[in-house]
């Protein structure tokens, strides 16, 4: 509680949201993380609220970038870990040995559950593979492909209709070559009895993916994905400096991460640009931001049109103030590559994906780059979960708290007197654990989904 100044009324601060360490004239602009967060849109006296009725984005369309690289000396890191996965025979690890049931096409959906239902296989129903065009169409395979050649999944049915444009001989040249003892194909239209013939193809796959035990691998086989939901204003100081903690030791022990959101980058992109391993890269993160940029465009929508009413109610005002903590979740490692929407990891180290911000999007999107598990912070609370194990990061005590059914860590340790290495200690361990079998909350709950990103015609 403090006296307005202006107004002589009394005025609560939710917690999470900001004040004024300093007098601020209009027009200056406002600092936090030691950059810019917007500018004041009127004098703010020191202690009085800053958010969206005096602070505004600094930001604009798409901008020139030019290659500043900086060298950022990541902390050597006990390495001698491993966990517990599945090694397939062509030498990738999984995770999980889970039987998968991959769509070409929404028309049959409700099959696959009931398939789902009848026997151990999880299915993932989403409703396009058919009346798209163009890259819109290829993005949706991309996605699919990915889901197939997870290695989490030991076995995979791809269920089809048997007359959507993403049809088994279509969808098949973009797949590849597979192991016919790993995936297996049925087109309902084609079947007496889909749902028996399925059935025995589940039966079969099953077996198979039995065969695979758990084994010790070296932690450098992890591929972790890096994603934040709901922010409040301990986000970007709780919970994504600790993810960034985690990606940084597990990149220094020979894994990868990947970091997505494109959105969630604007006005924090030029930290990324600078820890471009090269010019190549720079390059590709440069198209990454503007593509996105032009994206919003090309529908005629405001660039900087976030953050959300959950992230403002938590006391996040500009998309610089959001992007400038989720970043954080990269931690300082050289950024390696960039990937389109379905393309795969194959270099270690911090890999930027193509893709919104969109909670079931970018879950969707990393899970088919290759991610074994997702890192989620959120400020809000949130249940939903990918395909893959997707833990929740709390970065407060009374989220954590309040939603033990959704939440499997609590960041908010962090502002009660624990120190970053015990928490980021904490958190390695158990991220080890879920690796090695050790379900979370959205695997105890069955809140597994997917949603494939679309811009393009429907038929």
């Amino acid at each position: 509680m403090r006296i307005d100044e202006r107004d002589n009324i009394e005025v609560d601060l939710d917690t999470g949201h900001k004040v004024a360490l300093r007098d601020i004239k209009k027009g200056e602009s406002v600092i936090k993380y030691g950059f810019p967060i917007g500018h004041a849109t009127e004098d703010i006296k020191k202690g009085n609220a800053v958010h969206s009725h005096n602070l505004k984005t600094n930001l604009k369309d798409v901008v020139e970038y030019s290659y500043t690289p900086k060298n950022f000396k990541i902390e050597p890191v006990d390495c001698n870990r491993t966990f517990q996965g599945f090694v397939r025979g062509d030498g990738r690890v999984g995770i999980r040995n889970d039987v998968w049931i991959i769509n070409t096409v929404g028309c049959v959906n409700r099959v696959a559950d009931r398939l789902a239902k009848m026997t151990s296989a999880e299915s993932f129903p989403h409703p396009f593979g058919c009346s798209q065009l163009g890259d819109d169409m290829l993005v949706t395979q991309k996605i699919l492909k990915g889901m197939v050649n997870h290695p989490n999944a030991g076995g995979v049915l791809v269920l089809g209709l048997g007359c959507e444009n993403n049809n088994m001989e279509v969808f098949c040249k973009i797949l590849g070559d597979v192991n016919p003892d790993r995936v297996k194909y049925l087109n309902a239209q084609d079947s007496p009895d889909e749902l028996e013939e399925g059935a025995r193809m589940i039966g079969e796959l099953q077996k198979y993916a039995d065969s695979f035990k758990r084994q010790e691998v070296p932690v450098s086989k992890l591929t972790v994905g890096l994603k934040c939901g709901g922010s409040d204003g301990y986000s970007g100081i709780t919970a994504n400096p600790l993810v960034g903690r985690f990606s940084d030791r597990l990149i220094a022990c020979g894994g990868s991460t990947v970091l997505t959101e494109v959105p969630e980058m604007f006005g924090a992109e030029t930290l990324l640009m600078e820890r471009c391993e090269n010019r190549e890269v720079f390059d590709k993160t440069v198209r990454l931001i503007n593509n996105f940029k032009e994206y919003f465009k090309r529908h005629n929508q405001v660039i900087y049109e976030n953050p959300s009413p959950g992230n403002k109610a938590g006391g996040i005002t500009t998309l610089e103030e959001k992007s400038l903590g989720c970043v954080q979740k990269g931690g300082k490692s050289a950024v390696v590559d960039v990937l389109d929407i379905g393309e795969p990891v194959t270099r270690t180290g911090l890999n930027l994906l193509n893709g919104p911000g969109n909670d079931i999007v970018a879950t969707t999107n990393l899970t088919a780059s290759g991610a074994h598990l997702i890192l989620f912070t959120t400020g809000r609370g949130t249940p939903v979960g990918a395909p893959v194990p997707t833990v929740k990061i709390a970065s407060n005590s009374r989220v954590y708290e309040s939603k033990r059914r959704w939440i499997d860590f609590n960041a908010g340790q962090l502002l009660e007197g624990k120190s970053m290495d015990e928490v980021d200690k904490q958190l390695f361990d158990y991220i080890l654990r879920v690796a090695s079998g050790e379900q979370t909350r959205n695997e105890i709950n069955g809140y597994k989904e997917i949603s494939i990103f679309k811009d393009g015609i429907i038929l």
